[in-house]
């Protein structure tokens, strides 16, 4: 695969390597998925498995991890004319206004039942040029992380097969919830796995970044989504960076965060919205290296992948993992570039 082949996504995934089910159900301990290393001075690769993170990192190293925790944001819903249609939740903007997905076709003003006697309003699209993502307003009778406990599922595409129920789609440090979709490159952690980071002496911190639905066109940039450094991470991230320490991020969420609370050399406590999009022309400042999955043809995850390693270097990693079968999408194998 060349350099412009990854850029363009030009490369096929075959459908053997996408993860049609989490490890555990095909046998495999969570921690135990494959880890591609990449190594960001040389380009080289190696294989290992996610377990044996520790010794390719360093005493006083620093992971940041996501804590969001995964909501069951997938809803069936009914519309006047009786006709089902599934409705997505994205991401909350405050009160009873939320960024959502309509999987079809509607209009502005539309009124969706919904289960449990809720209602959803969709209001305007995001983008009247490409109306994927609507703001919505919901009528429902409890609270919202709740009612979705109650009544919704996780939200799946069609490369998952069969009904996952969404404890397999919580991570080690899921605390708030509020994800769409889980910030998956936390996944294979486990107990196990951070208290040998702890021997080893590799520190780890969190952000919170609440996913929204991934399930964009090809070449669409992320969506805006709501995000928060807390004072001691970012005092943590700093002391870090001045000692002289890496800090790597736990997915493209974290450095989405991370680098949205960066105030010229400094992280700074933050929270709000982000619509950032890294890329090589822009850089990273605020991370040294990421653990994260192995991202789809025309995924913008790639772009800022090429702010870590040069693109024919990337290119080469992702042409080892096809060679070696590594697995595609949130249940699959992960890519550690330090």
């Amino acid at each position: 695969m060349t350099a412009s082949a990854l850029a363009r996504g030009a490369f096929a995934l075959p459908p053997e390597l996408e993860a049609h089910e989490p490890p555990e159900w095909r046998g495999i301990p969570r921690d135990h998925v494959q880890m591609l290393v990449s190594d960001r001075a040389s380009g080289a690769v190696n294989h290992a498995q996610f377990v044996d993170i520790p010794s390719f990192l360093a005493p006083g190293d620093l992971l940041v991890a996501n804590d969001s925790a995964t909501l069951p944001a997938a809803l069936d819903a009914s519309r006047e004319s009786g006709a089902a249609l599934a409705l997505h939740l994205s991401s909350p903007i405050g009160g009873s206004l939320w960024i959502a997905e309509p999987r079809g076709t509607v209009r502005a003003g539309e009124s969706l039942a919904l289960p449990g006697g809720a209602r959803a309003t969709l209001l305007a699209p995001l983008d009247d040029d490409a109306p994927r993502l609507w703001y919505a307003r919901l009528d429902v009778p409890e609270p919202i992380v709740e009612y979705l406990h109650a009544h919704g599922r996780p939200i799946r595409y069609p490369y998952v097969h069969g009904t996952v129920p969404i404890a397999l789609y919580q991570t080690v440090f899921a605390r708030h919830p509020g994800s769409a979709e889980m910030p998956s490159a936390g996944r294979p952690f486990t107990e196990r796995v951070l208290a040998a980071l702890a021997r080893r002496g590799v520190g780890v911190a969190t952000i919170t970044l609440h996913c929204g639905v991934a399930s964009a066109e090809a070449h669409e940039p992320p969506q805006i989504e709501r995000f928060e450094v807390s004072a001691a991470t970012a005092a943590r991230v700093n002391a870090m960076r001045r000692a002289g320490n890496r800090v790597i991020a736990v997915g493209t969420t974290v450095v989405r965060a991370l680098e949205s609370a960066l105030r010229g050399h400094d992280i700074v406590a933050s929270q709000g919205w982000t619509g950032l999009v890294v890329t090589a022309e822009r850089g990273v400042r605020a991370v040294d290296g990421i653990l994260t999955g192995l991202h789809e043809p025309n995924a913008s995850h790639i772009a800022m992948l090429e702010a870590f390693l040069a693109p024919e270097d990337l290119a080469i990693a992702y042409d080892a993992a096809l060679r070696h079968k590594y697995l595609w999408h949130e249940f699959g194998d992960v890519h550690l570039i330090v």
